[in-house]
């Protein structure tokens, strides 16, 4: 199974990804944790340009770099580990894309679809996670937490308000666009609450 989380800013799918994956190896399934951006070997040094408050990255770079480090993603973590017969856990992936640089950004739907494809040569999740909280207390939890981390990171918290009540717009549309492959979950409540709602959810789904 490929299982993504997707959410606005300080959602929790972090925290989220790693419960589920404790959980799972409990149960004795191998699975993969990863995230986007940083999953992929040369994540790392696109990830501090991402996510940094340092560089001015206009829309579509901002697009085509995502995708580069995507590609490398598939290829070198999320297929590798499919083949094995493991689960994949990401954080992030494709939603976040169509959220952010679509709804966000504003650039056309249709040219952020075709740089995903490519990007994915048509590989999406099986089940993707949607952590449904108010966008004014993620964001706060969020600025809050970058606070603490390192000097740089936060460009995206640092957006007005406006731009990530568009992001959470664009999540739930994608969420009604397609109900089969999402699950959405309230993430309001504790790390342990809330993961008891996502276990809930895919046992639901998955049959587990």
């Amino acid at each position: 199974m490929f299982i993504t989380f997707e959410g606005v800013e300080g959602c929790g799918k972090t925290s989220q990804v790693q419960v589920l994956g404790e959980t799972l190896l409990r149960r004795g399934v191998a699975a993969t944790l990863t995230r986007e951006p940083g999953g992929s070997p040369i994540g790392a040094p696109l990830r501090s340009i991402l996510l940094s408050d340092q560089y001015a990255v206009c829309p579509r770079a901002e697009l085509l770099l995502y995708a580069a480090e995507r590609a490398e993603h598939v290829e070198r973590v999320i297929r590798p580990a499919l083949d094995r017969g493991e689960w994949v856990l990401c954080d992030r992936f494709g939603d976040a894309t169509r959220a952010y640089q679509s709804w966000g950004r504003g650039i056309p739907r249709a040219e952020v679809e075709l740089v995903h494809s490519l990007a994915t040569a048509g590989l999406e999740p099986d089940l993707t996670v949607l952590l449904r909280i108010p966008v004014e207390f993620s964001l706060e939890r969020a600025r809050s937490r970058d606070g603490a981390s390192p000097v740089g990171e936060g460009r995206f918290e640092a957006e007005d308000l406006a731009f990530h009540r568009r992001v959470a717009e664009g999540y739930e549309a994608l969420a009604l666009e397609d109900p089969h492959r999402f699950v959405v979950v309230e993430a309001m409540g504790t790390r342990e609450e809330v993961a008891a709602r996502v276990w809930s959810a895919l046992e639901e789904r998955l049959a587990l």
